[in-house]
């Protein structure tokens, strides 16, 4: 496995859930000989252009025996049906946005994110059209870097359409560079999913056996309170801004970005609880040995076993 200009780590390798086969190798090109180490990586410390030219001069006339047909056939069925318009449910999930996002996306669309829920559902489910489509920070998962990094991205490339998905949570972060783009009139679309809190952090409590405690405002003291207008905040701050109900009133709102003279956001209140399956991936995160508790007994039965998956070096 070749990483170019990123760091293997427990994101990447499913925390070596996925990269048990010692006969399996990673080789991480990168400028930085710190990261090219990252999991045990044969480093090859080099520019990116440079080191590819080296490679393939290396490599000429090899052909991989690996077969992949059918692969994306079979993902894109997997995906399909959990990025279509709402069901039963009662607010979005985000699945459910990052599907309209998608139907709205054209050739030129570049979507963009760095932390909290959305990377990890942009990952699997996101079809990205062409190379330069997709452009994710989630190595450090910076929060708060979404808005400045849609705003360079558009500054770097005016000619494409860029869409920034950020959370509520990742938004409160940071969000001055709005004011900036505003002023500056530099256009890019923000969705922001408003599910009154950090979701992400929230589930992986839960899924640590842990009772949920202070990750949503509906738990947390003072948090009934709390009524963030994320629409006029971003309004506030010179942006062309929206809120929705609804995924077709979502899909509407995306059909207009073109229109607006600057930074176009668009908010939509969303479901905290529903997340793809890991599609067998597994992260390493520590669960209390000895617990009261059930769930945290039972998170710990299944971090023991995913334990014995991992590869020793």
């Amino acid at each position: 496995m070749i990483g170019v200009g990123t760091r293997f780590q427990d994101f990447t390798t499913g925390s070596w859930g996925l990269f048990a086969n010692p006969e399996r190798r990673l080789i991480s090109l990168n400028v930085a000989a710190y990261d090219a180490m990252k999991h045990g990586a044969a480093p090859l410390q080099s520019d990116a252009l440079v080191g590819l030219k080296e490679l393939g001069a290396a490599l000429s006339g090899y052909t991989s025996p690996g077969k992949i047909d059918g692969l994306k056939p079979d993902w894109f069925a997997k995906v399909d049906p959990l990025t279509v318009a709402p069901g039963g449910n009662e607010l979005p999930t985000d699945m459910q946005v990052i599907g309209a996002v998608q139907r709205a996306a054209g050739e030129n669309t570049v979507v963009m994110c760095a932390a909290g829920t959305m990377p990890g559902e942009l990952h699997k489910l996101w079809k990205a059209g062409k190379p330069g489509s997709y452009h994710m920070e989630y190595g450090f998962s910076c929060m708060g870097y979404e808005i400045a990094g849609a705003m360079g991205i558009k500054m770097a490339q005016p000619d494409r359409d860029v869409i920034c998905f950020t959370g509520d949570g990742t938004y409160m972060m940071a969000n001055s560079e709005m004011a900036t783009a505003a002023m500056m009139g530099i256009p890019f679309t923000v969705v922001v999913t408003d599910n009154r809190g950090y979701g992400c952090i929230n589930r992986l409590q839960m899924g640590c056996g842990g009772a949920e405690f202070n990750n949503l405002l509906d738990h947390a003291v003072g948090g009934e309170n709390s009524n963030i207008d994320f629409a006029k905040h971003a309004e506030a701050m010179g942006a062309t801004s929206l809120k929705v109900g609804s995924i077709a009133r979502l899909e509407e709102a995306l059909a207009k970005r073109a229109e607006a003279k600057g930074p176009y956001v668009i908010v939509i209140d969303t479901d905290p609880y529903p997340s793809t399956e890991s599609g067998g991936t597994w992260w390493d995160v520590g669960v209390p040995e000895v617990s009261e508790r059930g769930e945290v007994n039972a998170a710990r039965a299944k971090y023991e076993t995913n334990k014995k998956l991992q590869r020793a070096d």
